[in-house]
C-alpha cells in the first residue's frame, strides 16, 4: 500500500526528504519556508485581527446608523450579509489565485483602501451602507488572506489558529467595549467608523513590517493554486460547521424570548458567550498538538447537539444561560481543529489557505438559510436547521478521516 507523504523542512526551509506525514515525528515538523520573525508574525496577525474587526462590531456599528434613521433592519440585515459574503470571497480568490510576493504592499494597499471605505461610510445612507460594506470586505479579506498564508506554514497551524481566534475575540471585544465608552457616547457613530478607519490604516502601516513573501505550498496539478477536490470537500465541511454555529447563535434572542426569560437575560448571554469563547480559544491553543482533531471535532459534535436539545426545550433563564456559555465555549475551542481536517485532506494546504473564505461564506449565509425556517412565533426552526448542518458536517468529516488523501506531494 502507498503511504501519504509529505515534505519535512529544516528551519531554513531546506528539504529533508519525504516522509509519511503520519509518521512525522513532531520534532521534525517546522515551518514550510523561511519562518518569520516574532515582529513579522505580530505583524501579521495585527493585519489579520483587523480586517475581522467589524464581525464583532456589526451590531454596534450597523445597529448605530439604524438607531439614527440611516438604516432600516432590513437594510442592516442586507449590510452585514454582504460584507462577510465579499470578504470570503475575496479571502477565497486571493488564496486560490494570487502568488504569496509583494505582501508588504499587499498589506498596505489593502489596509488604506479599508480605512478610505469605512470613511466613506460616514457620509451615506440606506442602501449605499450595503454597496459601501460590500466594497469594504474586499480588502478586508486580502488581509485575512495574509494571516491564513502564514497560519497554513506553520509548523502547528492548529495552535497559530488559535492564538488568532483568541486574540481576535479578545479584540473585537475590548473595541466594541472602548467604542462605547469614549468615542460613540461621544461623537456617534460616525465616530466608532473613524476610529476603524483609523485602525485600518495603521494595519496597513504594519503590513510593512510582514515578510515579503511567504514560500510556495506544494505543487498542484489544477490550475490557479487551486486545492484537489477533497480540499473543497474538506472546506465544505468547515462551511457547514459555521453555518450551523452562526445560524443558530444569531436567534439567541428570539429563544430566549420565546422561552419566556427577561429581556436582560439575552445580554447576559451574549456576555457569557464571549467569555467563554475566549475561555475555548486559549484551551484549544495549549492543547493543540496534544488531541487528535478527528475525535476531538467528534465529541464537540455530540456536545453541541446536546446542547441544541437544551435550547429546543426552551429552558429557564438559568439553564439557558449555561448553555450559552457553554455554546461559546465549544465554538472557539473545536475551530483550530478544522486546520488539521483540512491539511490531512489536503497535504498541499492550498485549501488551508482557503479555509478561513469557506468559514465566512457559511457564517454569513447560515442565519439567511435558517431564517427560512424560522416563524414569527417560533424560532427553533434555526436549531433544527444547525443540528441538520452539524451532522452532515460531521459526517463529511469523518468520510474524509476513514479514507486518508492517498497522494505524494512535491515542492
Amino acid at each position: 500500500m502507498t503511504s501519504t507523504t509529505g515534505p519535512v523542512f529544516n528551519w531554513r526551509g531546506r528539504d529533508l526528504g519525504e516522509v509519511p506525514l503520519h509518521a512525522t515525528p513532531k520534532s521534525s515538523i517546522a515551518w514550510i519556508g523561511e519562518p518569520p520573525s516574532q515582529l513579522q508574525s505580530a505583524a501579521v496577525m495585527f493585519v489579520g485581527v483587523v480586517a475581522v474587526l467589524i464581525a464583532g462590531l456589526q451590531p454596534q456599528l450597523l445597529g448605530g446608523l439604524e438607531q439614527e434613521g440611516r438604516l432600516t433592519p432590513s437594510q442592516l440585515g442586507h449590510a452585514a450579509t454582504a460584507e462577510l459574503l465579499t470578504m470570503g470571497l475575496a479571502a477565497g480568490l486571493a488564496g486560490a489565485w494570487l502568488k504569496p510576493e509583494r505582501l508588504r504592499w499587499i498589506g498596505l494597499v489593502a489596509g488604506l483602501a479599508l480605512a478610505a471605505i469605512d470613511l466613506l461610510t460616514v457620509r451615506v445612507s440606506g442602501e449605499a451602507v450595503t454597496v459601501m460594506r460590500a466594497a469594504a470586505g474586499v480588502p478586508s479579506g486580502v488581509m485575512m488572506w495574509l494571516i491564513l498564508g502564514m497560519i497554513a506554514r506553520a509548523p502547528r497551524p492548529e495552535r497559530w489558529s488559535g492564538v488568532f481566534l483568541t486574540v481576535q475575540t479578545l479584540a473585537q471585544f475590548g473595541l466594541a467595549a472602548a467604542l462605547t465608552a469614549f468615542v460613540v457616547a461621544k461623537h456617534g457613530v460616525n465616530g466608532g467608523w473613524v476610529a476603524l478607519a483609523a485602525l485600518s490604516a495603521l494595519a496597513g502601516l504594519a503590513a510593512l513590517a510582514s515578510p515579503a513573501r511567504y514560500a510556495p505550498l506544494a505543487a498542484a496539478d489544477a490550475p490557479g493554486g487551486l486545492p484537489p477536490l477533497r480540499g473543497f470537500v474538506a472546506l465544505g465541511a468547515c462551511f457547514l460547521f459555521l453555518a450551523f454555529i452562526v445560524g443558530v447563535w444569531v436567534y439567541a434572542e428570539p429563544l430566549s424570548k420565546q422561552a419566556g426569560h427577561a429581556p436582560a437575560v439575552v445580554g447576559t448571554a451574549v456576555s457569557l458567550s464571549l467569555a467563554f469563547q475566549v475561555m475555548g480559544g486559549a484551551a484549544a491553543t495549549v492543547l493543540a498538538g496534544r488531541l487528535k482533531w478527528f475525535w476531538t471535532l467528534l465529541a464537540c459534535t455530540v456536545i453541541d447537539l446536546a446542547l441544541l436539545a437544551l435550547f429546543a426545550s426552551l429552558p429557564g433563564a438559568p439553564v439557558f444561560l449555561a448553555a450559552s456559555a457553554a455554546f461559546g465555549f465549544v465554538w472557539l475551542f473545536l475551530m483550530p481543529f478544522l486546520v488539521p481536517m483540512v491539511i490531512e485532506a489536503d497535504p498541499s494546504r492550498r485549501a488551508a489557505v482557503l479555509l478561513g473564505g469557506a468559514q465566512l461564506l457559511g457564517g454569513s449565509l447560515g442565519p439567511l438559510m435558517a431564517s427560512l425556517l424560522v416563524s414569527d412565533t417560533d424560532a427553533r426552526g434555526a436549531v433544527v436547521f444547525g443540528a441538520v448542518c452539524l451532522v452532515l458536517g460531521m459526517l463529511v468529516v469523518t468520510g474524509l478521516h476513514l479514507r486518508p488523501a492517498r497522494q505524494h506531494v512535491t515542492v
